[in-house]
């Protein structure tokens, strides 16, 4: 998860990403000069500010081209953008085409997709969990973080705490072996009991190595778009990485811009497992006098 300083500016900027605002008046609402904003947003998340709004708003954009019958100037002035043509390059940059392309394909793509979509099959990933009966999954193409689509993991009637299921997929640990690796996304929320991204590595034999399932900040009740992310070791006995998202109980959660990075191994791990590190190097409190 973000610093409390850069989820700070990531909520200012959601709350604001089609104000005309320009970044002084972003550093002046949240306190901190735009030179020391720009460098922690950059460090953190490896875009700038001026990068990130973009995103958003092209996001923003797309959506509308989808789901509104405005036209392509409108939705540029919207957005933000200074003419029509700004608008198309920058969009055409993003998607590889142009808006009005977009418009037309996306539309006929979705149309098709709803017609022959079947219940809990998104390519690439699976639903499981103590009782996937319990859930469903699909790929939403009406709310997203960035792109045209997320991935959506919701109850289909009532779950209890016990209860659970994923939206998950597994790949080789091959070209990650050694290394410290971040796996990062952005979560929304609706009425969640309790939610959070998720990653496992495990030996060929399926004996866990590392694992994190935010459970010591998992995310409850409704919540707009925020980022998250994992850190674990991969260690040279590692064959496959398992990650999703989890939802415990009943509503509704959408995970998108999952993307994974090697990090140094001065990123603190956040692997919640125990190891031999880990333990004192003598037995405590063997008369039971330590309260």
């Amino acid at each position: 998860m973000y610093s409390q300083l850069v989820q700070h500016i990531v909520d200012t900027l959601e709350e604001n990403i089609l104000s005309e605002w320009q970044l002084e008046q972003y550093a002046g609402k949240i306190g901190y000069s735009k030179f020391y904003l720009t460098r922690q947003f950059k460090k953190e998340t490896g875009l700038s500010i001026g990068a990130y709004i973009r995103k958003r708003r092209l996001a923003v954009a797309a959506f509308l081209l989808l789901h509104s019958d405005e036209t392509i100037i409108d939705i540029s002035f919207e957005c933000q953008f200074q003419s029509q043509e700004a608008f198309t390059r920058a969009f055409k940059e993003l998607y590889q085409m142009p808006p009005g392309k977009y418009r037309n394909l996306m539309r006929s793509i979705n149309f098709k997709e709803e017609q022959e979509m079947t219940k809990n099959e998104v390519k690439g990933w699976l639903l499981t969990g103590t009782n996937p009966s319990l859930y469903t999954i699909k790929a939403d193409h009406e709310v997203f973080h960035t792109g045209s689509k997320s991935g959506y993991l919701g109850s289909t009637q009532p779950a209890e705490e016990g209860q659970f299921g994923t939206l998950m997929q597994v790949f080789s640990a091959k070209n990650w072996i050694g290394k410290r690796m971040k796996m990062s996304c952005f979560l929304k929320t609706k009425n969640a009991m309790k939610c959070g991204a998720w990653c496992r590595i495990d030996t060929k034999n399926g004996d866990l190595l590392q694992f994190d399932n935010m459970d010591n900040r998992s995310i409850h009740g409704t919540t707009d778009w925020n980022y998250y992310s994992i850190v674990l070791d991969v260690p040279e006995e590692s064959a496959a990485i398992h990650f999703g998202v989890l939802l415990v109980g009943s509503g509704e959660v959408w995970i998108d811009g999952v993307s994974f990075e090697e990090v140094d191994f001065s990123v603190p791990s956040t692997n919640i497992t125990g190891s031999a590190t880990d333990l004192p190097l003598e037995p405590v409190n063997l008369g039971f006098d330590d309260l």
